[in-house]
């Protein structure tokens, strides 16, 4: 078992989820899908993670570690998992780790798919404020199991 396969088993054993939270989540997620279809549902997601990024904003970080470590004390905040970020020499790769689980109800690609576009919008924002171009994208991207995802800052 990896390194960071250890921390989500870790994480999971020490978090308490309050019932109600997801269903309601979940409930409202699908409700968009069936509405207003995936494509506009997601842009929404993503500009209400751009909106809580703007509320919870991070301090200038020095280096990739404080930066990883400054997503990680929000992300602590909200029960939402934890990040790994890896610098690389045109890319930065952003791994979620232990992502909220759905409730079961709503299918795990679609709920998985719905926290990626939340998270696409709260990154951008986030390395956008320290210093990032606009002109750079954010792309996320399944990986792994269904408690992971990596999002890729490149040019």
């Amino acid at each position: 078992m990896s390194e960071l396969q250890q921390r989500t088993l870790s994480y999971y054993r020490q978090q308490q989820y309050q019932p109600g939270w997801f269903d309601l989540l979940s409930v409202m997620i699908n409700g968009m899908l069936n509405n207003a279809g995936e494509q506009e549902s997601h842009a929404f997601l993503q500009q209400m993670g751009d909106s809580l990024a703007s509320r919870y904003p991070l301090s200038a970080a020095r280096t990739v570690g404080e930066l990883e470590q400054q997503i990680n004390l929000v992300l602590a905040r909200f029960n939402w998992g934890f990040v790994d970020v890896q610098p690389y020499e045109t890319a930065i790769l952003i791994h979620h780790m232990a992502l909220p689980p759905g409730d079961g109800r709503m299918a795990e690609n679609q709920w998985r798919q719905a926290l990626g576009a939340v998270l696409t919008g709260l990154y951008a924002r986030w390395l956008g404020e320290q210093g990032g171009s606009p002109a750079v994208s954010l792309s996320c991207s399944a990986t792994g199991g269904a408690a992971s995802l990596t999002f890729r800052y490149q040019p």
